[in-house]
């Protein structure tokens, strides 16, 4: 499959796209078994739904719902209007879920990406269905941008589209962010395309990650791999942006974390039906005197396992009174058909059923364990009933239901035991931090955080508010752009823009 470029390159109208490997919507079925299309939620499109609507924008991605090889829909590739938004769909087939996403996407650069928690996976046909998707979404972009808009391509899915579309239409303005961590060095060497991977993501004028670490591993690949040169290349207090210099171009690297809604999330936990609610799940976990709260992602990078070892081994050592505390663990189903996920459910599965086969009663279990999305609402609720939020990842780019959190306790009530691999930890000082490889630690943790004073756990959750509510995800939002506006105000004119 060649680059389509040429007059039908430049024939869109949009003066602002988002490109991601997902459109933000869901098919949902009707009872009568028609099929509609309503949004998902989530922090990303309510920080970029302003812009889309002002800006006359567009969001690439795929629906969702691999095609159909034998019933192929006649309006496969027509734009879809959802709330005012424009989204144009990539389709994928089935193949290329299964090699694009789940083999590439998350069983080579996931595990890779998160320190090798489980081994990545280099398969040649699932980096050669990666380049080709990503030719697919870079050609619907080329086609949807009008002249000189900006685009903001989101994630590890498509890393090859920033110089992928740069050789397709050098007169646009290109932003990459990446919402997991980037790796040290020396594990990104593993990978047989790293060069490839690095120079796609050196076709963007900025390249964001979550922490400044994140962006200094990606300025000391750009030197060895790809031959740039490197200026400022030191993330630190003094500059937020390294820069890079590729031909007659320069590349800008900067460290954006990302934020939540908190606003809106604080304003919805307040209110009268969720408060109702999270009496409601009180009572019918029996109104223990403590709640301890887990909510995750079904992922082995979440550390579900590490929190229910830590769990049991305190009731075991009777730090935690099995009388009148319970763990309740929301895990929603991920990526179910990838090997290392199915054996990881059935581990926790079987952690679950040991620890209340131990410690719990008949109709009493100690812990509650759900594996289902759980509505929106619910999860509100449950935030404001939860004494200790358990967020205990092994590695993770940020952690949003660490803010989410905090966001929810306008009582000032709770307690955050949060793992220091989090980017999250940067921020948000006042959590009990730990080590989620030191089971020692993470006990330790739980313990202080169940046993805190009224007095000290107002003053930790005062200062971890402050934090999330001053730094939302319109905040994030408006900080990338602004740094992307400036990047391609600074670079030089597209006849000068080297694209090898």
């Amino acid at each position: 499959m060649t680059l389509q470029s040429g007059p039908e390159a430049r024939s869109g109208g949009a003066d602002f796209v988002v490109v991601a490997n997902r459109l933000p919507i869901d098919m949902v079925k009707l009872p009568d078994g028609t099929t509609e299309w309503r949004r998902s939620p989530g922090g990303l499109v309510t920080a970029l739904e302003p812009l889309l609507r002002r800006r006359r924008g567009a969001w690439i991605g795929w629906p969702g719902v691999p095609q159909d090889p034998h019933h192929p829909d006649a309006a496969d590739d027509e734009v879809i209007e959802q709330d005012g938004m424009h989204l144009v769909p990539v389709r994928l087939s089935a193949d290329d879920v299964a090699q694009y996403y789940e083999g590439f996407s998350n069983a080579t650069l996931w595990p890779l990406y998160h320190d090798v928690i489980v081994k990545p996976i280099y398969h040649r046909q699932w980096w050669d269905r990666y380049v080709e998707v990503n030719r697919r979404f870079a050609e619907a972009t080329a086609e949807a941008a009008a002249e000189g808009a900006t685009v903001w391509v989101q994630d590890y899915q498509l890393q090859l589209v920033p110089k992928m579309l740069r050789m397709l239409r050098p007169d646009l303005i290109i932003g990459f962010f990446l919402h997991i961590p980037f790796p040290p060095v020396e594990l990104f060497m593993q990978m047989p395309w790293r060069t490839e991977i690095v120079e796609g993501l050196l076709g963007a004028d900025l390249v964001g990650f979550h922490l400044p670490g994140g962006a200094q591993n990606f300025l000391i690949l750009a030197r060895r791999l790809a031959g740039a040169n490197t200026s400022r290349a030191s993330i630190g207090v003094r500059s937020r942006f390294g820069q890079i210099q590729v031909g007659f171009r320069t590349v800008k690297v900067g460290a954006f974390p990302i934020s939540i809604d908190s606003a809106e999330i604080d304003q919805h936990a307040r209110t009268r039906q969720i408060r109702q609610r999270a009496r409601e799940l009180r009572a019918e976990l029996g109104n223990p005197r403590k709640i301890l709260l887990g909510v995750d992602r079904l992922d082995y990078t979440k550390g579900i396992d590490v929190r229910l070892r830590a769990f049991a081994e305190l009731l075991a050592e009777d730090r935690i009174n099995r009388e009148d505390t319970v763990l309740v663990q929301l895990a929603t189903p991920s990526r179910e058909r990838v090997d290392s996920y199915k054996v990881m459910r059935e581990d926790i599965e079987r952690q679950v059923g040991h620890i209340n086969g131990e410690y719990g009663e008949v109709g009493h279990p100690v812990v509650h364990y759900l594996h289902r999305p759980v509505p929106r609402d619910d999860l509100i609720a449950f935030f404001v009933a939860a004494d200790v939020m358990l967020v205990t990842p092994l590695r993770d780019g940020m952690n949003l239901v660490a803010k989410e959190y905090v966001a929810c306790r306008s009582d000032l009530g709770g307690a955050l035991v949060l793992s220091e691999f989090t980017g999250a930890a940067a921020e948000l000082r006042q959590a009990y931090l730990t080590n989620p490889h030191h089971l020692e630690g993470v006990k330790d943790a739980i313990e202080a955080a169940l046993n805190q004073s009224p007095q000290e756990g107002r003053r930790r959750m005062r200062a971890l508010r402050r934090q999330v509510l001053a730094h939302d995800v319109d905040r994030w939002a408006r900080s990338f752009l602004d740094a992307l506006a400036a990047a391609g105000a600074d670079r030089a004119s597209p006849a000068q823009i080297d694209v090898t």
